[in-house]
């Protein structure tokens, strides 16, 4: 029942001149300790072993933690677009365990599971190692957008490569 009202609530909160993709109703919920892990086909394993490790360098911050889902929801997808458009590849997304987050643990840290794999820009994604927040925030790894392409190309034709 309390699912329901919470999903009935979810639905009617979302604005109808909403374009936000991501889905307002939780699928399956991740525990708090559970580590995040996610890639696209494709992804080769020497790529994703770097994000899982850290290694990249972390072009952008996002902090959903303590947010509303609602909030969070929208705070992610815009600023997710927001780096993506400026050509930033690897980001940390803070978002807390959530051990004591109500009517379930790790409620933020379940959507963002969800919603990170909802979105095409995202290419893979894995909790942060210990130095970044551990299991508390994900690296999130982006494609490349469109126009970054383009310069890389037009830069490397002119080295003659």
């Amino acid at each position: 029942l309390l699912a329901k009202s919470l999903k009935r609530a979810a639905i009617m909160a979302v604005d109808e001149n909403d374009n936000n993709p991501l889905s307002v109703s939780l699928r399956r919920s991740v525990n708090p300790d559970d580590m995040l892990s996610f890639k696209r086909p494709g992804i080769q394993e020497g790529v994703f072993k770097n994000l899982r490790l850290g290694k990249y360098a972390l072009e952008g911050r996002i902090e959903i933690q303590r947010l509303r889902i609602e909030d969070a929801r929208k705070v992610l997808y815009a600023e997710l677009q927001k780096h993506h458009a400026r050509g930033v590849r690897a980001i940390l997304i803070k978002h807390g365990r959530g051990e004591h987050s109500k009517p379930i643990p790790a409620l933020c840290k379940s959507y963002l599971n969800q919603w990170l794999q909802e979105l095409p820009e995202v290419i893979a994604f894995h909790s942060a190692q210990k130095q970044h927040g551990s299991l508390a925030a994900t690296y999130v790894l982006l494609k490349k957008h469109p126009d970054q392409k383009q310069i890389n190309r037009e830069r490397l034709f002119q080295r003659g490569v």
